[in-house]
């Protein structure tokens, strides 16, 4: 990937699922690690765990002790976050949905 900024934006946000659709404009499944590593630096969020399978990359990120699922799916060409417990996430799923609808740069 090349030193273009990338766009992070609101998609949607279905706080009943506890999910963040983010629009991410020329992201698709092999740039992802690299876009995946600055969105998690421009949220101050840490990386717990990597996975990648054959159509999706799934990281466990940590955000303010609140654990996430950053994805990207290939078929879709999807960017979203997961709480693991929508529940217990809902103020930092709130403020994150807040943050993307205002829209940013990396």
């Amino acid at each position: 990937m090349d030193d273009r900024t990338i766009d992070f934006g609101l998609h949607s946000y279905l706080a009943e699922q506890g999910r963040i659709l983010i629009s991410a404009p020329n992201v698709d499944f092999d740039s992802f690690p690299e876009v995946g590593e600055r969105l998690v630096s421009l949220l101050s969020a840490t990386v717990i765990e990597k996975q990648c399978d054959a159509d999706i990359h799934s990281w466990l990120i940590d955000f303010e002790d609140c654990q996430l699922f950053l994805k990207a799916e290939h078929y879709s060409e999807s960017l979203w976050l997961e709480a693991l417990a929508p529940n217990e996430a809902k103020e930092e799923l709130e403020y994150l949905s807040q943050l993307f609808d205002k829209g940013f740069s990396s």
